[in-house]
């Protein structure tokens, strides 16, 4: 993306370097990191990051309309919708790949977006231990909006904390000490003293949810919550018996759940801008397109790429019982656009905003960056790979 750059970041590296800087990364916590780490950050300039926050702000301006609300009710699943006050989706997330347009230039296209926490604690972690090894150029950031290590933790704290005290503040989650993002369970720990909680651990009295630190009944007055409900009825009958999450708890969501599902794949017929890919809710489709191999079937309420179709054909559509729940969206070709020792590699980047009570809308704070050489983003189809994995983008400021 920005040659010299590039250039001069591959010559110098080794993987003697490499190796190092990932002992640094994982001394932090040791075997928390459950995921490869690639190689090397990406480096974009100013004009990449233009188009793509233009469309991040389209969207935005999307939800932030008065009927968005009503709009966006049947993206609920009536089993999962979550009683208590909704507020404002406190983190949101916005999937780009790389791709190029048809003058040949580089062009951001959606994939997906969430309303919904991210590694938020571990993308503050991976670019300072990257600092450490590798020459990052002046006047290139992974922060936006002016932020730095100590105003971002700041801001975190302002909006998952408040004015609460930290320990009765926790992170929610399945299992958290088996999940695969773990590390940055401990990183946010780290930075803002709330602890990872399973559901398992939680109890109430009346409406009031505890916890045990320590030994000792603890009160939850705020719950950032990490828990995608898709794995949560996969799971249920190995957890045993626990709290009902969609009842009317005195706690205070960061941010609630039905966000979830209201800033989700579910937006993505609403949208129509040139970095948007054409989508339909495949229940609104009355013939399907000539072109349908450039198209992938994704269902609505899935994480983690789980269920999509990319090879479609007229057999897949047909056999789906729930068309309300697919949607039908162009495919995305991601370009090989990152220089590596083989073959060049693919990129996808994940914008990261935060929004503060009080403020009107949410501010780009920072990105994580996912590196592949295989037909889809994802540790299944980048195995036995070098310079794939989880990453960070710098961008010019």
């Amino acid at each position: 993306m920005v040659p010299a750059i590039r250039q001069a970041f591959n010559k110098a590296f080794t993987e003697q370097t490499y190796q190092s800087f990932l002992e640094d990364l994982n001394s932090k916590f040791p075997g928390a990191i459950d995921f490869r780490v690639a190689e090397t950050p990406q480096f974009f300039p100013r004009s990449f990051l233009q188009k793509m926050t233009d469309t991040c702000d389209y969207i935005i301006d999307t939800f932030l309309q008065p009927s968005f609300k009503e709009a966006t009710e049947n993206a609920i699943p009536p089993g999962d919708r979550v009683a208590g006050k909704e507020g404002i989706p406190h983190c949101i997330a916005f999937d780009f790949g790389v791709c190029v347009d048809a003058h040949g230039e580089p062009e951001p296209q959606l994939i997906e977006l969430q309303g919904f926490p991210t590694l938020f604690g571990f993308q503050a972690l991976l670019p300072e231990v990257m600092r450490r090894h590798y020459t990052i150029p002046d006047g290139y950031s992974h922060f936006f909006s002016g932020l730095n290590r100590e105003s971002y933790i700041q801001l975190l704290r302002e909006i998952i904390l408040a004015d609460a005290d930290p320990s009765e503040v926790i992170l929610l989650e399945i299992r958290p000490h088996e999940q695969k993002t773990r590390i940055d369970f401990y990183c946010m720990q780290e930075m803002l003293g709330i602890q990872p909680v399973c559901i398992t651990e939680l109890f109430h009295e009346e409406r009031n949810l505890f916890y045990k630190k320590n030994g000792v009944k603890t009160p939850v007055k705020r719950i950032y919550n990490r828990i995608i409900f898709d794995e949560l009825h996969a799971r249920k009958e190995s957890l045993g018996p626990i709290i009902d999450l969609r009842e009317d708890w005195n706690v205070t969501w960061v941010p609630h759940p039905n966000w979830f599902y209201r800033i989700s794949k579910y937006m993505l017929p609403f949208l129509d801008h040139p970095h948007v890919p054409e989508t339909w809710f495949l229940s609104d489709l009355k013939t399907p397109p000539a072109d349908l191999q450039q198209f992938v079937l994704k269902p609505l309420f899935s994480f983690a790429g789980q269920g999509v179709v990319i090879d479609v054909t007229m057999e897949d559509i047909e056999r789906i019982q729930d068309p309300e729940h697919w949607i039908l969206q162009r495919k995305v070709t991601y370009a090989d656009i990152i220089e590596t020792p083989d073959v060049p590699a693919k990129v996808e980047i994940r914008l990261m905003y935060l929004w503060k009570e009080g403020d009107a809308r949410p501010i780009l704070a920072t990105n994580l960056s996912r590196l592949s050489k295989g037909k889809m983003i994802g540790v299944r189809y980048n195995q036995d790979k070098t310079w794939v994995g989880g990453s960070v983008a710098f961008f010019e400021s």
